[in-house]
């Protein structure tokens, strides 16, 4: 068995590849394996590989599995003890993994961590899909320290404490192995987005930490699959937060939950019609609500599973508090101005 190996999940980003992968190697090689799996790319990434970068072992899988289930079906070809996940426009920094490794060999508690994640555009800001740390407010809507909504903060060094979070970004996600498998490994069936929060929300539930290192930090592109505007990124992230809900919520939360989120989801959806003229955004959401309505019933049992291995109903890591009410009613735009957690 492998101690660590670094699994970069690939689909036509051979340019990406060509520009960020020799960190990894030069930053990495010495203390884990490093993977690269193809989702079935049409563009040179697959002679790129084979030619520019032959230390780096090469999975190919035959189709587009999409980010959840092309992860799965490659590690379930890897044997270690850790698996990092990580994003293939990622520039790592010297020493970046020495943190994490050592944190979670004397951690046993805990299931998974990740690095402080900056702006690969601006060094000094966090960066979007990670920043140092995620969260989750009452009705389901993610946010980081560093990070919430659109507002992202400089790195000052004001969050640079480990602390013990809900969900640690997938585009630098340290997991042990028996974690990943023993909570059921990234949700298949949701693609593309929320699909780590997915995972470190059942994880919770199951008794296991996630923690954000900030010993350790990275440089992030962001937006290397679609970029933020996108109907279909929209859709994705409307359907699966919503089902993501369905599956982890308590049952003395899940209602009272999905009734404002009823409601807030056609607002936003009117929101981003109205004042932005994003009728694309507009259809991706109602398409998102009906989408989810029509395959919940796919879920039951998954949701049974879940509350079945459930060890406490409380997880601190989730706010009792509403995000848009913190952020647009309190004009809180800041990690440091929230409410403390429950």
């Amino acid at each position: 068995m492998e101690k660590l190996a670094i699994v970069i999940l690939n689909w036509n980003g051979a340019n990406m590849l060509r520009k960020y992968l020799p960190t990894v190697l030069n930053y990495s090689r010495d203390e884990a394996t490093i993977y690269v799996a193809d989702n079935a790319s049409t563009d040179d990434s697959l002679n790129l590989l084979r030619t520019s970068f032959p230390a780096c072992k090469l999975i190919e899988l035959e189709r587009n599995w999409g980010f959840a289930d092309g992860y799965n079906k490659a590690l379930q070809q890897i044997d270690a003890e850790y698996y990092l996940l990580l994003n293939s426009d990622i520039e790592v920094t010297h020493h970046w993994l020495t943190p994490l490794i050592e944190f979670m060999d004397v951690h046993q508690e805990v299931a998974a961590c990740q690095p402080k994640l900056l702006s690969i555009y601006n060094k000094d800001m966090f960066e979007y899909a990670g920043a140092c740390g995620g969260y989750l407010d009452r009705y389901g809507y993610p946010f980081c320290r560093g990070r919430l909504f659109d507002t992202i903060e400089e790195d000052n060094g004001q969050y640079d404490n480990a602390a013990e979070i809900l969900w640690a970004t997938g585009a630098a996600l340290m997991i042990r192995s028996k974690d990943y498998w023993d909570a059921g490994g990234l949700d298949g069936r949701f693609f593309a987005h929320n699909e780590e929060i997915d995972l470190c929300w059942r994880l919770h539930i199951r008794g296991r930490k996630i923690y954000c290192l900030p010993e350790s930090y990275v440089y992030h592109v962001g937006g290397g699959t679609l970029p933020k505007s996108n109907p279909m990124k929209t859709f994705l992230n409307f359907r699966n937060n919503l089902t993501m809900l369905y599956k982890c919520l308590p049952d003395e939360e899940l209602k009272h939950v999905m009734r404002w989120r009823w409601f807030l989801d056609y607002l936003a959806a009117w929101q981003t019609l109205i004042l932005n003229g994003h009728w694309g955004d507009f259809k991706a959401i109602y398409k998102a609500r009906r989408a989810f309505v029509h395959w919940r019933k796919d879920f039951a049992d998954d949701r049974r599973k879940i509350q079945q291995s459930r060890t406490a109903s409380d997880i601190p890591q989730q706010a009792s508090f509403s995000l848009l009410w913190q952020y647009y009613a309190k004009g809180r735009k800041y990690f440091s101005n929230l409410p403390k957690f429950k």
